[in-house]
């Protein structure tokens, strides 16, 4: 985001516009929140993937403590 915010505000320069350090950093967000999702949407999968087995495993073992509690054997 740092690298963003710098190439606005130098980019501006290029251009003879004085652009404020507080819009380059806005702007920067701007473009880094959908940017980030196009470049790291297979880490972004894999860390969906790995808390959906964590999720799924949670649910299995909560349904097996409930069946231990009303007395039945899951096995």
């Amino acid at each position: 985001m740092v690298v963003l915010a710098a190439v606005i505000l130098f980019g501006g320069e290029l251009f003879g516009v004085e652009v404020p350090l507080l819009v380059a950093a806005l702007f920067a967000v701007l473009i880094a929140l959908p940017l980030s999702l196009v470049l790291f949407s297979r880490l972004r999968k894999r860390v969906n993937r790995d808390i959906a087995a964590v999720d799924s495993q949670r649910r299995a073992d909560k349904a097996d403590l409930q069946a231990k509690l009303r007395g039945e054997d899951r096995r």
